[in-house]
């Protein structure tokens, strides 16, 4: 997955890099408020961490600002030096999901991240997925659509299964990219493009068929519930 974590303390941010990554994830480490919202224009992300004292503004007005932008439901984890009943009200009520008291104890700290990321996802979950005339069992790494199978390439089924997972949810290029090819350099700058294409042509994703992918200029890609024709 792909956190991003605001904190003015870059020696956390570094640890919190360093675990989220032997858990899988990717971090984006950001050390002012203003720079992460400005991010968050044109980038997506599975989860945000977010302090409550920042240099430039507090952490609760960050949130409200997450809150009332165009991905109002992105799971958020409140994390301050503050300890006191009303700070945990404030947080819970300024739009956090989820609130830690530091010194952070990595080990819970992974687990609460791990809690909000499964609830947030649940198509993220391994076993077979199905999506009308979809079904993807991941374990076999395989595709079929009306009960037959798909011929994909590796890269192929992985942006497949990673659009479906997240259907209905707006997805920068840099964050399909980064969960497909992992290291973005590695990936020519038309790379995702060409996949998209190959994508909608062997699974007509096309209206009628179910689902569409939508390009959002600027951003990225959105797969979408299609109308019947």
């Amino acid at each position: 997955m792909r956190i991003a974590v605001l904190d003015d303390d870059f020696i956390l941010l570094e640890l919190i890099q360093a675990t989220a990554a032997k858990a899988g994830h990717t971090c984006h480490l950001f050390q002012e408020g203003r720079e992460l919202l400005k991010a968050l224009r044109t980038e997506t992300y599975d989860l945000l961490v977010v302090d409550w004292h920042l240099p430039d503004m507090e952490g609760i007005e960050v949130i409200r600002a997450v809150r009332a932008g165009p991905v109002p439901g992105l799971p958020i984890l409140f994390v301050t030096r503050r300890n006191a009943e009303q700070d945990l009200v404030a947080a819970l009520e300024s739009g956090a999901d989820d609130f830690m008291t530091k010194p952070l104890r990595m080990g819970e700290f992974m687990a609460r991240c791990g809690a909000l990321l499964r609830r947030a996802y649940p198509q993220a979950a391994s076993g077979a997925l199905v999506f009308g005339r979809y079904r993807f069992d991941p374990e076999q790494r395989s595709l079929q659509v009306d009960g037959e199978p798909v011929e994909l390439k590796n890269k192929e089924y992985e942006l497949a299964l990673f659009l479906f997972q997240n259907a209905g949810r707006l997805l920068s290029r840099e964050h399909l990219r980064e969960i497909v090819w992992g290291d973005i350099h590695d990936a020519p700058s038309r790379s995702l493009d060409t996949h998209i294409s190959r994508l909608r042509a062997k699974l007509a994703l096309v209206p009628g068929h179910g689902y569409v992918i939508n390009a959002v200029y600027g951003v990225g890609y959105r797969l979408e519930v299609a109308a019947p024709a």
